[in-house]
């Protein structure tokens, strides 16, 4: 594994069943099977399968599915198992990065010996991290829209992407669209519903005898219980003009990027995922030291902390708004270091959040290198004229703007008070940790851009030392 391109992460929903890719192997040939995103698998009858790259598997998928050249860039070969999942390189070998996965569970899992040797990945054929949403709405290709739909469908339903209940409605109904066909009135729809809905809902708000609303109950009585919201926005569901086969085609094409478009919507759409833990705030002497179960969501937008039990974000940040940094000693636990603004009693502060993690050195990696996308794709800065101030930068085109949730408790909002962070500040000597004020940057890995957002925050009062 070598770059930060050949990413690995936390298995996500594509992981539920354990398989293998390769049937039989030889010098000669063997069968790849190579699944997709619902689960059908894609069989390649290849020659010298070791010797084989990434690159060329990719091509035999594409050329079997029929899909376009768009699909180079939207989708990559992944290598997946419970335990760990990694993207690969065009140049990589799926066959001998398999052969050393036993490795890479020990670098970068916490996995038990017994199921790092009965651990086997298979290869998959997802959506690229790398592949900017702003590309995703310029394909018209129905395969290849159904393909990330039926991705991002399993990452809602798998509750990988945190979604708030009228989020879960509006995707849920989109959901029974595609499967059930167009609303219509008169027919046992509720019933239907009822049966799968698991198939339109996340599983935890599926409990306690199919209650919709049930892991809501702070949530008022107007809101109905049960399905009756999922079923309220399937009657909501619009219809695209067209009777014929091909009409029909167009119909679910429209639905599936209906589907994406409200998923761009997430700031976690399209990202990396990495297991890790943070510190609890502490709650009285006796409860200092214990951890929480985080999600780290990377993407070429930012980095997301994301509460692992609870299903929401706890921590939301472009790249303009951090800097970071990790360690990895071999006395102490591998640490990714997350530096962003913040305040303390109404003092500016830097906050310093701690992401205990084996995959530290991944997500730095994959920081950096998002880091770097993103500045070799920006326009060059218009030069500075002579006779003026320079020109402000015009609006950006409509469909990179990403609309703001701003609903109060949204799942997808920052919860700072829920993190135990360090706070930093300097007073003229150097950098001390302060209780609870602060700062100066920390670290000096942060994105340059005179645009940027981030800053250093200068103490107006002498701070109190911790």
């Amino acid at each position: 594994m070598d770059g930060p391109e050949g990413n690995a992460g936390q298995p996500g929903p594509a992981e539920r069943s354990h398989r293998s890719s390769v049937s039989s192997v030889g010098a000669r040939a063997a069968d790849v099977l190579v699944y997709l995103a619902d689960d059908t698998v894609v069989p390649l009858a290849v020659e010298n399968l070791p010797s084989l790259s990434a690159h060329e598997l990719h091509r035999a998928v594409r050329e079997v599915l029929q899909l376009p050249d768009i699909a180079l860039d939207a989708f990559a070969l992944w290598l997946v198992s419970p335990l760990l999942e990694v993207q690969l390189k065009p140049k990589h070998q799926p066959y001998k990065v398999g052969r050393q996965w036993p490795e890479l569970l020990l670098r970068f899992t916490d996995a038990p010996d017994d199921d790092v040797a009965m651990d086997e990945p298979s290869l998959q054929f997802r959506r690229n991290v790398f592949f900017p949403k702003r590309r995703e709405l310029q394909i018209h290709d129905a395969e290849v829209l159904r393909l990330l739909y039926e991705e991002a469908k399993g990452n809602v339903l798998t509750a990988r992407y945190p979604c708030d209940v009228e989020d879960c409605e509006v995707l849920g109904a989109l959901v029974c669209r595609v499967q059930l066909g167009p609303y219509q009135p008169g027919q046992p729809a509720a019933c239907t519903l009822r049966e799968k809905l698991d198939s339109f809902l996340p599983a935890h708000l599926c409990k306690r005898g199919h209650s919709f609303f049930a892991a809501f109950r702070g949530r008022s009585a107007k809101s109905g219980t049960g399905e009756q919201g999922l079923l309220n926005a399937y009657r909501q569901v619009k219809e695209a003009v067209g009777s014929s086969d091909s009409g029909q085609e167009a119909a679910l094409g429209s639905h599936y990027r209906a589907y994406l478009l409200k998923c761009h919507e997430l700031p976690f759409y399209g990202c990396a995922f990495f297991h890790g833990e943070i510190d609890k705030p502490a709650q009285g002497f006796l409860h200092r030291g214990r951890r929480k179960s985080v999600t780290v969501a990377i993407s070429l937008e930012g980095v997301h902390v994301i509460d692992s039990r609870e299903k929401h974000v706890l921590l939301g940040l472009s790249f303009q708004e951090l800097s970071w940094d990790h360690t990895s000693l071999e006395e102490e636990e591998p640490v990714l270091w997350l530096e962003f603004d913040g305040d303390s009693e109404g003092v500016p502060v830097n906050k310093l959040l701690r992401i205990y993690s084996k995959q530290a050195e991944l997500m730095s990696g994959l920081i950096e290198y998002c880091i770097e996308l993103n500045l070799a794709s920006e326009p060059a800065a218009p030069q500075e004229s002579t006779s003026g101030p320079r020109s402000a930068p015009g609006p950006s085109p409509p469909f990179t703007q990403r609309p703001k949730l701003r609903r109060q408790g949204s799942v997808v909002c920052s919860r700072i008070q829920h993190l135990s962070t360090i706070d930093y500040v300097e007073d003229g000597r150097g950098i001390k940790r302060v209780k609870p004020r602060r700062t100066t940057s920390f670290f000096s890995r942060q994105l340059s851009t005179s645009q940027g957002s981030y800053t250093v925050v200068q103490p107006t009062d002498s701070p109190e030392q911790g």
